[in-house]
């Protein structure tokens, strides 16, 4: 959950500004090829990386949903940060897994630990997130299976994103989305109406969902 400066549309590594509380320097991969793999992270203000519990609840989700069956998923981590998510589903044996992140620092240590691990699966590309995935809903619609949506909060990205999800995903596709409110229930958004969530959970004040597209849902990207 890196949460960064609320200021930096793409990024959860914040800069500048008085010291926030930082997140564990490194991070532990839970499960496949990598499991137990610490991997330094950025010592930047406001990264947190998302925590092993939620992640391993995540990906034990997430397996069951696919039959376990990693490798025909296309991964598209969006608000990178640490890169936690999109590393761990990369070690589950993901074919592709594209990381978007804006800060310069953060996309250096990405870059370093795929390095480390000789993951060739893994993209790293530094960029606005809402340009890229617009970029790529255009060159590929449906080319991806997952996407990863943990953003800075306050500022409406996933009211933003989910539409170009829409485009970026086949109808089976799963984003997995982090927030902090709920988006099911009685407190859901009015622009959760084409999605479902079809796992949900709570850690602390985050709340952590997996989504998927309603049957017969009119994309709106």
């Amino acid at each position: 959950m890196n949460k960064a400066n609320r200021n930096r549309p793409a990024s959860k590594a914040g800069q500048g500004g008085k010291p926030a509380s930082r997140g564990p320097h490194q991070v532990r991969i839970i499960g496949g090829q990598w499991k137990r793999t610490p991997l330094p992270v950025l010592d930047a203000e406001g990264l947190r990386p998302t925590p092993d519990r939620v992640r391993e609840t995540v990906f034990n989700w997430l397996t069951h949903l696919l039959d376990g069956d990693w490798s025909q998923v296309a991964c598209l981590d969006l608000f990178a940060g640490s890169g936690a998510l999109g590393f761990e589903a990369a070690s589950r044996g993901a074919r592709r897994v594209v990381m978007v992140e804006q800060s310069s620092p953060a996309v250096r240590q990405l870059e370093a630990n795929r390095d480390k691990l000789k993951a060739d699966a893994i993209a790293i590309v530094r960029g606005d997130a809402q340009a890229v995935a617009r970029n790529a809903a255009q060159r590929e619609p449906g080319g991806f299976q997952l996407v990863f949506i943990d953003p800075p909060y306050h500022q409406g990205w996933l009211e933003k994103m989910l539409p170009v999800c829409e485009v970026l995903l086949p109808p089976s596709g799963l984003v997995y989305a982090e927030a902090e409110f709920p988006l099911d229930g009685e407190e859901a958004p009015v622009w959760m109406a084409p999605w479902e969530v079809v796992r949900s959970d709570k850690a602390g004040m985050v709340f952590y969902h997996l989504l998927q597209r309603k049957s017969g849902a009119q994309i709106q990207a």
